[in-house]
């Protein structure tokens, strides 16, 4: 019934409780486009590679779920990053982390709604989130918003650059939107 009234702890021990955020004690479920699953990934990549001994931080990908906002919501970001020597036992949490990650990254999928992003995003930034990507595949932008209230977009060919949360990290935005070509 969707009259049901859930808590973060039922989404740890519900059966496939990790396909679903927590929004005012209800389940939000969480589908993923193939190709935002591919950018998200390319994406992962990149900043993996970047970072490959985990010299910075802690790089997450949707399996990780993040609860520290307001009425017990409980968020999965497609990708995050928690910068080295903010988790207090040096290692990540099992259950749900309790502070906001650094960068947070939303991959727009086709059944995405705008008010729902812009809600995530305000989430995020209203925990501390210091940096939030919102990826949009379908026309190759990235959205970029900053804890300090700023806001950039940039498109192909520009850049994305990890600022102050992954220093020297840059990606062109085209790198995320790369498919794979017979050779």
């Amino acid at each position: 019934s969707t009259d049901l009234i859930y808590t973060p702890v039922d989404l740890l021990t519900m059966h496939e409780g990790d396909r679903y955020e927590l929004i005012d004690c209800r389940l939000v479920e969480r589908n993923m486009g193939g190709w935002s699953v591919h950018v998200g990934t390319r994406l992962l990549i990149l900043i993996g590679s970047f970072d490959p001994k985990q010299k910075i931080g802690w790089l997450l990908t949707t399996d990780a779920s993040y609860q520290c906002f307001p009425k017990n919501r409980v968020r999965r970001p497609d990708l995050s990053f928690i910068c080295l020597g903010r988790l207090p036992e040096e290692r990540v949490p099992d259950g749900h982390i309790r502070i906001a990650p650094d960068l947070a990254v939303e991959v727009i999928s086709p059944n995405d709604l705008d008010y729902e992003t812009d809600r995530k995003v305000e989430d995020y930034l209203q925990a501390g989130t210091r940096l939030v990507w919102v990826v949009n595949p379908e026309v190759r932008t990235v959205l970029v918003y900053r804890g300090d209230g700023s806001i950039a977009g940039t498109r192909e060919p520009g850049e994305l650059d990890g600022e102050d949360v992954i220093p020297g990290f840059r990606c062109r935005v085209f790198d995320l939107f790369v498919t794979p070509k017979a050779s």
